[in-house]
């Protein structure tokens, strides 16, 4: 039996009426009765409804069926029948029931979804997601910056040439440059989120909006040509997290003084990123960033692979958008971030049963030396009882000799399975001082 849908029957009839030519009276009665009849009736396919009826009422399907289950509930009828389908009629007010679906449904109503028996194996699929989860973890990061003032921004992936011009950190050669632009201010793919942000800064300041901490998630391009490579793997896309902050941090008011944006601003923020993605900000190695688009910067490393660069941005950059404030960045390698985070593992730690023990030192060093020397120093020194060592003050005075700084240093011991005693403390402490003086040349004070 050919099923034909609502749509199918009515065009047919309508079909027919037109290949009679002139219409009398008859043909339109009779054509009525045609649309009238396939509004009522609806063709379901036999062995769908016949299968499914059997097999969870236990009763083969017909007329008895459709009024035998209930009496005076079910008001289908059964118009033909044969080995193929059943043709029903439908009453005008069902305008739910069309399908196969829609009449089992009706049956299944009137004799009883709770007389239906449970099967013993429920099928399910399962869905995988690749761990860490790209999507998920941006949108955390997202909540997070948001919760502390940051607003999003999204700018075109197409940008000016003339941005990578004289800049050694983006070279020229290794932009991907666009074979018909529409213009030459969307001529190249950005290879950074930079300059992208920068043009956001610049409308927001000539538009008395001048206080800014923006974030934004995309993809940079570049172009590395080598000779005999595949043409395509000449070209890399890669995901970054760019942060801007920009003009105040705090707003003069009656009760406190404005007070600027700086560079450890931007660092607190992009460490909060880190330690909310799992790394342990003081197991990363840190080097001073010499990128020409910095005038001053630092740059995050762990295991070879680059996290993140911090820095005030250089004068050179910010001219050709007119801004004249300073602006902070800091730019994520978000794809080496996913890697490294992959093989991080949570752990819980119950809460130590034994108190810490805090000792302060004032070393006397050299300008050049920087705090991380020395925490690293610390730490290969002690590595079992020292938790943490924090910088609290630095000093620099014409009384500390040419080319000296004074660093008062806090460190933090704790032993998981006692108390620890002052000589233990003492000894550590010594421990600490001597090395210092060997390694630093520095003088306790």
């Amino acid at each position: 039996m050919a099923f034909e849908s609502l749509t199918d029957k009515l065009q047919n009839v309508f079909k027919n009426l037109r290949s009679k030519g002139r219409l009398t009276e008859a043909d339109v009665k009779e054509a009525m009765k045609e649309v009238k009849r396939a509004l009522l009736e609806a063709d379901v396919n036999f062995r769908v409804v016949k299968s499914f009826v059997k097999t969870v009422t236990d009763r083969a399907i017909g007329q008895d069926v459709l009024t035998g289950l209930n009496p005076g509930q079910m008001v289908i009828k059964i118009v033909k029948e044969d080995t193929e389908g059943l043709s029903l009629q439908i009453p005008p007010y069902r305008v739910d029931v069309r399908r196969e679906a829609d009449v089992i449904e009706d049956i299944l109503r009137i004799y009883g979804f709770n007389n239906i028996e449970v099967p013993a194996k429920v099928n399910s699929t399962l869905s995988y997601s690749e761990k860490p989860d790209d999507f998920q973890l941006k949108n955390k990061i997202a909540d997070l910056l948001a919760a502390n003032g940051f607003n999003e921004i999204m700018n075109n992936s197409l940008t000016k040439a003339s941005y990578y011009e004289h800049l050694e950190t983006y070279r020229p050669e290794e932009t991907v440059m666009l074979f018909n632009p529409l213009s030459s201010d969307l001529s190249a793919m950005r290879q950074s989120l930079l300059f992208g942000g920068l043009e956001t800064i610049a409308y927001n300041i000539n538009r008395k909006n001048s206080n800014l901490r923006l974030f934004e998630f995309g993809k940079a391009y570049t172009f590395h040509k080598k000779e005999g490579e595949n043409h395509l793997k000449q070209y890399k896309e890669e995901d970054k997290l760019a942060l801007f902050i920009t003009g105040d941090k705090i707003q003069a008011s009656w009760n406190s003084k404005e007070q600027k944006t700086d560079f450890f601003n931007l660092k607190s923020y992009a460490e909060m990123i880190l330690i909310r993605l799992g790394f342990k900000t003081e197991m990363l190695t840190l080097e001073e960033c010499s990128a020409d688009i910095y005038r001053e910067g630092i740059s995050y490393t762990q295991n070879g692979k680059h996290i993140v660069t911090i820095g005030m941005l250089s004068h050179k950059v910010l001219k050709p958008n007119d801004i004249e404030q300073e602006v902070y960045y800091a730019e994520f390698s978000w794809e080496n971030i996913l890697k490294v985070i992959k093989n991080h593992t949570i752990t819980f730690t119950p809460m130590p049963k034994f108190p810490a023990v805090k000792r302060d030192l004032a070393l006397l060093l050299d300008k050049k030396i920087s705090f991380k020397e020395v925490r690293d120093i610390a730490f290969r020194t002690e590595k079992s009882l020292l938790k943490s060592v924090t910088l609290f003050d630095v000093y620099e005075g014409e009384k500390l000799g040419a080319g000296k700084k004074s660093y008062a240093i806090s460190f933090t011991l704790q032993d998981d399975e006692k108390t620890l005693t002052d000589k233990q403390i003492d000894k550590i402490m010594n421990k600490l001082m001597g090395t210092y003086k060997h390694q630093l040349s520095a003088e306790i004070r």
